[in-house]
């Protein structure tokens, strides 16, 4: 799939104000820092498209983005804030769980992990929430451009020893680098293939 387009549609903090359109969407969710925004603009080939930063937290609302005019990619707050409060923590995490019981045209969230560290439980426990309330999603390692060959490999397999103690299969996984455009092919082809099974 080539990126033609990609438009900011609307931010917010309301599920019910999400786009009324219908369209498949992809939701890219991760901890804080793991460097989503910049795959998120490494992925449309727009600078920015999503606003990055150094503070951890940047992403407090559910943003919405059109691509080639018939999907939307979704940027959703982190999980596990540094420097927020606890009231503020708990509306995040209560409008990340709204978004996913009530978004069904939500075809698949890409949960982001930094693959430079050790299975963190914040990132498990999140995706074991995902399993139990059947939600599809795939695992993106971000920042593979820090790490040798086998340093990554190495890190893959950590996770599918702790992922397989409970899990049946591992799920699907992109190694990317948003500076080194590494894996955006992969992602934007599998993307591709989901929208195609959508409309058929």
């Amino acid at each position: 799939m080539k990126i033609t387009s990609a438009e900011f549609v609307v931010s917010n903090s309301d599920v019910a104000k999400c786009p009324k359109s219908g369209l498949p969407e992809y939701a890219f969710i991760g901890r804080s820092n793991v460097g989503k925004s910049s795959l998120i603009n490494m992925l449309t080939g727009r600078k920015s498209l999503a606003k990055t930063s150094g503070k951890p937290g940047k992403t407090q609302l559910i943003n919405h983005f059109l691509i080639n005019k018939n999907w939307h990619l979704v940027d959703l707050p982190g999980y596990g804030y540094a420097r927020v409060s606890k009231t503020a923590k708990k509306t995040f995490q209560k409008f990340i769980t709204e978004y996913f019981s009530k978004r069904l045209q939500m075809v698949c969230a890409f949960v982001l992990v930094d693959i430079r560290h050790k299975p963190q439980n914040i990132d498990l426990d999140f995706m074991q929430w995902l399993g139990e309330n059947g939600i599809p999603f795939c695992i993106i390692f971000t920042k593979a451009d820090k790490l040798k060959p086998m340093a990554i490999e190495k890190h893959v397999e950590d996770y599918k020893t702790i992922l397989l103690e409970t899990w049946e299969d591992m799920p699907n996984y992109f190694i990317t680098s948003s500076s080194k455009s590494i894996g955006k092919d992969d992602v934007l082809h599998y993307i591709d293939e989901l929208n195609n099974s959508v409309n058929t």
